[in-house]
This record gives C-alpha cells, sequence and structure tokens, in this order.
C-alpha cells in the first residue's frame, strides 16, 4: 500500500508541474507574440533547461545510490522541474 501511496504522490505532483509548465508555455508564448519578450527572458527560457537537467539527473542519481525505490527516485528527478514550472508561472503572472 505505501508503494501505491508513493506513486500516486508522484503523478499527483506531475500533473501539477504540467499545469504549471502550460501556464508557462502560454504566458510565454503570449509574451513572444506580442514582442513583449526581454532578451534576458529569452536566454533564461533556453539556459534553464539544461541547468533543470543536471539538478534533476543529480538527484535521481544520489535516490537510486542510497537505494530508495523506483517511486522515490523518480520523485526525486521530478522534484527540479516542478519547483522551476511552478516558479516561472509565479514570475510570470506579474
Amino acid at each position: 500500500m505505501d508503494m501505491m501511496v508513493t506513486w500516486m504522490k508522484v503523478a499527483s505532483s506531475y500533473n501539477m508541474m504540467m499545469v504549471s509548465a502550460t501556464e508557462v508555455i502560454y504566458r510565454r508564448t503570449m509574451m513572444m507574440a506580442s514582442g513583449a519578450m526581454t532578451g534576458p527572458e529569452a536566454m533564461g527560457m533556453v539556459m534553464e533547461k539544461a541547468t533543470i537537467y543536471a539538478t534533476a539527473t543529480e538527484r535521481a542519481a544520489v535516490a537510486a545510490a542510497q537505494g530508495a525505490d523506483p517511486a522515490r527516485i523518480t520523485a526525486a528527478a521530478l522534484k527540479p522541474y516542478s519547483t522551476k514550472t511552478q516558479s516561472n508561472a509565479r514570475k510570470l503572472r506579474g
């Protein structure tokens, strides 16, 4: 049962991340379409991908090395993406 609860939490976190990511994509697309996107925003949008990927990979590797189960490894990898998408959504709301 514990494993089921853990996977449900991972799925819920993933879904929340996807909602935030959708909002970020929408807001950034509107910024690009209206010409309101600044150079630093555009550069940050590109550069954050590699940074988050590296962080997520590191956290998953650490969790795996510590003997975590697959759900906890997945949660560790997902956390940086979730944090960044939620942060971006808040920032873009103004």
